[in-house]
């Protein structure tokens, strides 16, 4: 099929010389094949020829060589050029039916690009991420205008880059900045299988395309960016960047005696140790080095933890030692019991409650309501994190049907669950952070072709996963109780919070900002209250370091001190949420047990319910990074445990993992039904399908709320 092609310009402009970038007055990208006739480029040469699917285009051959040209002076008519020129390469490619003849015409523009200097093929200019190799040189001209250079070692990727180079060369920074991978992946380049992989090249180009145009145009401002610190690992060693990698990296090379001390008690009274992967480094690093020496240490996830305490027990293991959170040992325990060694001992590593923010948000009232919603909406079913209590596993699944999730598999099970049970209600929780991604990521599906869906689940397409959405809920913590508060967010807060933060902004009941903006507005609402004279309650959901509070006090506490208004005429609460769990406090003797600190002047009463120690703690919004909890997994607390087993005379009776006492509300044993929604797991993980009891559970599921 041939094609009558007319154009106004040539596919590449003349770029400015630059001896140190590599950059000759060679002919660079302005306008794919010439099915188009673009107003907005200055320079224009008429040019008519035909052109087919198969041919070659070349500097000598094709209209595409035909004039240099440069973006518009003017900014607005610039600002619309990058849209203007994706919409031609989606009709342009929408315009080519069979993907051969897509291929070809990549395969034709690969060949138009200019050369790349030998020189700069190098591994700092390497793209990360891409199948082929790719090189990427990134400049800013003296307009201000970012320019780009590119070669690969695949012709369908140089192709593909070529489009892309055509599509942001000689923009404005702000142009190239605003381009989002959503708007390429709209791009249907109809590649076969074997090269889809190819068409993801130009979203991670586009990504490294902004990432050096923001490096560029930070140094031209004199501003710096501070790198993360990193660890360098070679084959010659480990490289440490900045004082907090450095302290991991000594942590790699543990203490031998500690080793040594470890693996001698270890093997002397038969223990083995499952351990969680967030343990700190220096527990890792010890452990590591230990399991040279002793096979029954194991370092996992909490899913595998329990599997590996019974491959432990078979081996002839007395003790389990679990180095995690109490419902880690609570599974390693039932799990064990299950198993049939009941006489194992199981110990922690404290004798205080070692508690999860994440697993306690999913025992508190406003959890049971959202469960309670979904067990009046038959089918439901409840798929829940699998980091949360035996407890919490038990009474959902009473409620309604369950089966618990890993990161790893939860999209897996969500596609599996809606194929398989018409009209299907899914909930998800209690991880908000997590359940706000899967629904982002089944949006971003919508886009993706019937045949990349397919690829992820082969019963889904873009129609089934589109009918899904509205099915699809997750446990929104913030938002459910604290919707009626006064939202503030830092710029640098992740996630929901965000976006919570600036929908209340937009209705008068938040504020995004800096820190002096926070404390402001705070401020500026206690004041208001103050003025208007009538008691109230203040409520504001930081979001932000929680050792801000201190200035948020002290400034509060003067508001209420200076007030004149008479105590009997009105009484102001003012009071400060953290988007934590209550019940990730680090207690000590020295604070209330609810953690609660009151500040009472001229009769206003200010609560502050402060968060952990230190401002540490996770939110249900996710971050484990410095979980306070996992600190208290120590190496002291090991070595102590392990030279005291067996615990004949009771000393750490306190640090052993109880089984459960109580039952659900039927009357069951908690173990017993707590661990059914796991086992549903792992039929769908070796059968990959739900199981048939699970199935049944959801089909005839009365609402249970009476219960």
């Amino acid at each position: 099929m041939a094609f009558s092609v007319s154009t106004k310009a040539s596919i590449f402009p003349t770029l400015p010389s630059n001896s140190d970038h590599g950059y000759s007055r060679k002919l660079f990208f302005s306008k794919p094949p010439s099915l188009f006739q673009p107003p907005f480029l200055n320079k224009s040469l008429k040019c008519v020829q035909s052109l087919s699917p198969d041919s070659k285009p070349s500097p000598s051959s094709s209209p595409f060589a035909c004039s240099a040209v440069s973006f518009p002076s003017s900014a607005a008519a610039a600002a619309e050029l990058v849209p203007a020129r994706l919409q031609q390469l989606i009709t342009e490619f929408g315009s080519l039916t069979e993907p051969s003849d897509r291929v070809k015409r990549l395969m034709g523009y690969a060949a138009l690009l200019p050369p790349f200097p030998d020189a700069s093929r190098v591994a700092l200019n390497r793209v990360m991420g891409c199948t082929a190799q790719v090189w990427l040189e990134t400049r800013i001209d003296e307009e201000g205008r970012m320019r780009f250079l590119v070669d690969s070692d695949s012709e369908i990727t140089r192709g593909l880059c070529a489009c892309l180079i055509w599509l942001l060369d000689g923009a404005a920074p702000a142009d190239v900045l605003s381009l989002k991978t959503e708007d390429l992946a709209v791009l249907n380049f109809g590649l076969p299988g074997t090269q889809r992989s190819r068409a993801n090249t130009w979203l991670n180009v586009l990504v490294s395309m902004q990432k050096r145009s923001k490096k560029l145009l930070a140094e031209r401002e004199g501003k710096m960016f501070e790198p993360f610190p990193s660890l360098m690992i070679t084959s010659d060693g480990i490289d440490a960047k900045g004082s907090y990698a450095e302290a991991q990296a000594r942590f790699l090379f543990p203490d031998e005696s500690k080793v040594e001390e470890l693996v001698n008690v270890l093997k002397e009274k038969e223990i083995g140790v499952v351990a969680h992967f967030y343990m700190d480094p220096e527990v890792q690093g010890v452990l590591t080095a230990a399991q040279k020496h002793w096979p029954h240490i194991h370092i996992s996830d909490s899913l595998v933890m329990a599997d590996s305490a019974v491959k432990m027990a078979e081996a002839g293991c007395k003790f389990i030692t679990v180095l995690g959170v109490d419902f880690m040992s609570e599974n390693v325990r039932a799990i064990l019991d299950q198993a049939g060694f009941a006489e194992v001992g199981v110990y922690r590593m404290s004798e205080d409650r070692i508690g999860c923010s994440l697993a306690d948000a999913a025992s508190t009232p406003a959890y049971m309501n959202y469960l309670k919603e979904a067990s009046v909406s038959p089918p439901s079913l409840h798929v829940i994190y699998i980091n949360t209590s035996l407890e919490t596993k038990a009474y959902s699944h009473e409620l309604v049907p369950t089966i618990t999730c890993t990161s790893s598999n939860v999209v897996q099970t969500v596609l599996q669950a809606f194929a398989e049970i018409p009209d299907l209600k899914i909930w998800y929780g209690p991880d908000t952070y997590m359940g706000a991604n899967i629904a982002k990521l089944f949006q971003q599906m919508t886009f993706m072709t019937d045949e990349e869906i397919a690829e992820m689940h082969p019963a889904h397409n873009a129609d089934t996963i589109r009918s899904l959405l509205p099915r699809l809920h997750y446990f929104q913590k913030i938002n459910d109780m604290y919707g009626d508060a006064f939202l503030t967010a830092h710029l640098e807060v992740p996630g929901e919070m965000f976006s919570l933060a600036m929908e209340a902004k937009r209705r008068g009941m938040g504020v995004v900002g800096s820190t002096q903006n926070i404390l402001d507005f705070i401020k500026q609402r206690v004041q208001e209250s103050l003025d208007r004279n009538v008691s109230d309650h203040l409520q504001f959901v930081l979001g932000t370091e929680s050792g801000m509070v201190t200035a948020i006090v002290a400034a509060v506490r003067k508001l209420l001190g200076s007030s004149t208004t008479s105590s009997e005429k009105a009484k102001v609460k003012v009071e400060i949420v953290f988007p934590v769990s209550a019940d990730s406090i680090s207690q000590t003797s020295t604070r209330s047990p609810q953690g609660v600190e009151s500040v009472t002047a001229r009769g206003y009463h200010f609560a502050c319910y402060t968060g952990v120690a230190s401002g540490e703690g996770c939110s249900i919004h996710g971050g484990c990074a410095s979980c306070p909890y996992m600190k208290m997994n120590s190496l002291n607390s090991l070595l102590k445990v392990c030279h005291q087993l067996p615990d004949e005379d009771n000393i750490i009776a306190p640090y052993e993992a109880e089984r459960f006492k109580t039952r659900t509300l039927s009357g069951k044993e908690i173990a017993d039904v707590g661990c059914e929604p796991i086992l549903h797991m792992r039929h769908f993980q070796a059968k990959k399908e739900m199981p048939e009891k699970l199935v049944d559970h959801i089909l005839h599921q009365h609402g249970n709320l009476s219960s």
